[in-house]
C-alpha cells in the first residue's frame, strides 16, 4: 500500500499532535521533500519526536524514510497522471484546485479511482475474500446496508444477487434495516459498508445481526474502525480522499469493485443456474419493455 494511502487509513486514529502532520501531508505530501522535520513539526505545532512517532505509526523508521519514500511515490505518480499542458505545474500528490483545468481535475479522479481499486486488488485477503463468498452463497438471506455513497453500492450488491436467486436485502432507511437485523438467525449474512468505518448505522446493524446468530461483514477503508470490530469478516478498501470528495467517489468504485468480486464468486458456485438466472431476469425485463411499446398481446383483464 502506498504512504499516501496508508496515511489515510489511519488518520482518524491518530493522537491530535499526530493527526495534525497527517493533513499536513494529505493536502501537500511535497511538505515532507521542502522542510525539515523542524520545520514540518513547527507547521504542524508539534515536536519533532511527535513527527518520528507519526512515521512509526505508518510503518517507516522515521522522517527520513517518509521523506524517501514520498519522494519516490510522487514522483512515479505524477509521471502517470499528469497532462502534457500542465506537467510542470500539476501534481497528484495535491489536491483539485480552483487553478485546474478541467483536463487537470478529470486526471486526477481518473487516477485517485484507478490507483484505489489497484491497492484494494493488490492488498485483498483472497482467504478472507473467499470465506465471505461461501458465507454468501450459503446464506438463507443477505442483509446489505450503507449510507450515503456506501447505499448505492448495497443496492448494486443487492441487485445482482437478487438476478441469479439469492435472498438479499438492501435498505434506505436504517430502521428497516435493523428491523431486518433483529429477525436475523444463524445462517444469515448482514454486510456493513462504511469508508469510514465509524457511521454509526451499518456498526449497529452488524452488531444487531451479530447478536440474532448471523455472519457479519464489513466493507471498509480503516483497520481497528468501528465496523471493522463489529464483523466476524473484513474486506479493506485502499483510498484517498480529496476536498471535493474524488477520494469519495473512488471509495464508491472501490467498493464496486469489491462487491463485484463477492458476486462472481457466488456466480461461478452454480455457474450453469447462474447463467440461465441471468438469461431469464434479462428477458423478464425484455418483456416489460415489449408490453410497453404495445408489441405484447396483454390477456384479456
Amino acid at each position: 500500500m502506498s504512504i499516501q494511502t496508508r496515511i489515510q487509513a489511519i488518520a482518524d486514529s491518530l493522537s491530535p499532535s499526530a493527526r495534525r502532520v497527517a493533513d499536513a501531508l494529505m493536502a501537500n505530501p511535497q511538505l515532507a521533500m521542502d522542510k525539515t522535520i523542524t520545520e514540518l513539526a513547527e507547521l504542524c505545532d508539534t515536536s519533532g519526536t511527535s513527527v518520528v512517532r507519526f512515521c512509526r505509526s505508518i510503518g517507516l523508521s522515521g522522517y527520513a524514510e517518509l521523506r524517501l519514500a514520498l519522494a519516490a511515490e510522487l514522483g512515479r505518480e505524477t509521471g502517470q497522471f499528469q497532462s502534457d499542458a500542465n506537467k510542470n505545474e500539476s501534481r497528484y500528490g495535491s489536491d483539485i484546485s480552483r487553478e485546474d483545468s478541467l483536463a487537470d481535475a478529470v486526471q486526477k479522479i481518473s487516477f485517485a479511482e484507478t490507483l484505489g481499486i489497484r491497492e484494494t486488488i493488490e492488498n485483498l485477503d483472497l482467504v478472507v475474500l473467499t470465506r465471505v463468498i461461501d458465507a454468501v452463497d450459503a446464506a438463507g438471506k443477505i442483509i446489505i446496508f450503507g449510507v450515503g455513497a456506501s447505499h448505492l453500492v448495497a443496492q448494486d450488491l443487492q441487485q445482482k444477487l437478487l438476478r441469479i436467486g439469492r435472498m438479499a436485502f438492501a435498505f434506505a432507511d436504517a430502521h428497516d434495516a435493523l428491523s431486518m437485523a433483529s429477525l436475523a438467525r444463524p445462517g444469515d449474512v448482514a454486510i456493513g459498508l462504511s469508508h469510514s468505518g465509524s457511521t454509526l448505522e451499518p456498526v449497529e446493524l452488524l452488531h444487531l445481526a451479530r447478536s440474532r446468530g448471523a455472519l457479519t461483514v464489513g466493507i471498509t477503508n480503516v483497520r481497528g474502525s468501528s465496523l471493522a470490530e463489529a464483523a466476524d469478516l473484513v474486506l479493506y478498501t485502499a483510498v484517498r480522499e480529496t476536498t471535493f470528495r474524488s477520494g469519495a467517489m473512488a471509495s464508491r468504485t472501490v467498493q464496486l469493485t469489491l462487491v463485484d468480486c463477492i458476486f462472481v464468486g457466488v456466480a461461478q458456485r452454480s455457474y450453469g443456474e447462474t447463467v440461465e438466472a441471468l438469461k431469464s431476469t434479462r428477458e423478464g425485463t425484455r418483456t416489460l419493455k415489449r408490453a410497453r411499446s404495445g408489441s405484447v398481446d396483454r390477456p384479456p383483464e
